[in-house]
């Protein structure tokens, strides 16, 4: 069967090199990565085909690597390439806090654990360990829990903080629901890990609440 030529308006790397990337529909920027159709589909027809049945970019960046494969027209090869997008999209926003440099803003801040932290199924606990001068000196996933909890415990996160030789650290962690207010019992361990911290002239700068494509920050709400 022969594939049909897409007309030179609608090419997507043509259309990236005139307008840029950011002209561009997530199809069409599929459809780059993927470089060729198949099965009688153009390489763009594919990716809105792709795109249509996993639900979305976000959906099908996520999906596992054996379904991807076995979808018409992708195959290993391909998958390989969508799950390596995933990968680099996700460093680079992570790479913006990297071991030694200062934070920047509070956005950057979130945008970081979000990044990290809210693809997970589960809830996840984690710091960022500073210096006296706010710069990153570690990441660490510390606790892991279930669908609707985790446990924290106060004494673990003195101890690693000693560890790093920290000055101050920010703490986050998602809530699978997607909804990033934060309950009572976070508002409860917020003061308790302040105030255990405190206790050895560590600063607990923020606890951050990583919901789906949404932040709060309860320093932001008075808590600490």
């Amino acid at each position: 069967m022969t594939i049909e030529p897409t007309p030179g308006d609608d090419r997507p790397r043509e259309k990236l090199s005139r307008l840029g990337a950011a002209s561009l529909t997530e199809s069409e920027l599929l459809a780059i990565v993927l470089q060729t159709g198949a099965g009688g589909r153009s390489a763009l027809q594919l990716a809105k085909q792709l795109l249509a049945a996993y639900g979305g970019l976000r959906q099908l960046l996520q999906s596992d690597t054996r379904a991807l494969q076995c979808y018409p027209g992708i195959g290993r090869a391909r998958s390989a390439l969508i799950k390596a997008v995933q990968e680099l999209s996700r460093r680079y926003v992570t790479e913006k806090l990297p071991v030694g440099r200062a934070i920047g803003s509070p956005a950057d801040t979130k945008a970081y654990f979000s990044a990290r932290l809210r693809d997970f199924q589960h809830e996840v606990f984690c710091c960022l360990y500073l210096d006296n001068r706010h710069r990153v000196l570690r990441f660490e996933e510390l606790f892991r829990g279930t669908i609707d909890g985790t446990s924290v415990y106060p004494r673990e996160v003195v101890k690693q903080a000693l560890k790093y030789n920290a000055a101050a650290i920010i703490v986050a962690h998602n809530h699978p629901s997607g909804v990033a207010e934060p309950s009572q019992a976070d508002e409860r361990i917020t003061r308790r890990l302040s105030a255990a911290l405190a206790l050895v002239d560590i600063r607990l700068l923020d606890h951050i609440v990583v919901g789906d494509g949404q932040t709060t920050s309860l320093a932001g709400r008075g808590v600490i």
